[in-house]
């Protein structure tokens, strides 16, 4: 590695907005966060699914596709 070139690599406190901090490295200074692990909702298992209920038979019936069921 050539001396002088390579930024400095230090730890660092990674703020939530929160409120969770934790430590990882990084070559700034202070980083702030929106979401981390704590608070995601697919970590938290808080994420609502999307319904797909109906869609297919909705579109169907708006353009007058018949299944092969209804045959």
């Amino acid at each position: 590695m050539k001396a002088g070139i390579h930024p400095n690599y230090k730890k660092v406190q990674v703020t939530c907005a929160c409120g969770n901090v934790f430590e990882t490295g990084s070559v700034k200074q202070e980083i702030r966060i929106e979401t981390c692990s704590e608070c995601h909702p697919f970590y938290t298992g808080r994420q609502k699914f999307a319904e797909a209920g109906g869609r297919v038979d909705r579109f169907n019936k708006k353009y007058g596709i018949k299944s092969e069921l209804q045959q």
